[in-house]
């Protein structure tokens, strides 16, 4: 955890200080259990998160707001599948030359009974 103004911040909320210096005000995406930490911070934010009822959908819609901003779109995802489902639009950001963040959960690899 960083230290700023003698108050102790979490990961996500240094995260979510980084994306709002870059000019983020949207972020689509899915909510889920690995990504409630960053959903938690971003409620205390600027930064406006709109849910989507598919990632791929958010993927889209971060491609477009990068597209017609030229400042990187966010999307969120939950880990697994929630993180593949971006592979389309990440690939039409791509070929269109859009900025776009994709980010995704993590399960803790020791904790895992997988």
């Amino acid at each position: 955890m960083a230290v700023t103004e003698n108050k102790l911040m979490k990961t996500s909320d240094l995260f979510v200080k980084c994306l709002e210096n870059e000019g983020v005000s949207l972020c689509f995406g899915v909510p889920g259990e690995e990504n409630l930490d960053f959903l938690e911070s971003l409620r205390g934010s600027k930064i406006q998160i709109i849910l989507t009822r598919h990632e791929q959908a958010a993927g889209f819609m971060a491609a477009t707001v990068g597209r017609l901003t030229g400042h990187p779109g966010v999307c969120l995802t939950t880990l697994g599948p929630g993180a593949t489902n971006l592979a389309t639009s990440a690939a039409f950001a791509q070929l269109g030359g859009m900025p776009m963040m994709m980010i995704t959960g993590q399960k803790p690899i020791r904790d895992s009974k997988q």
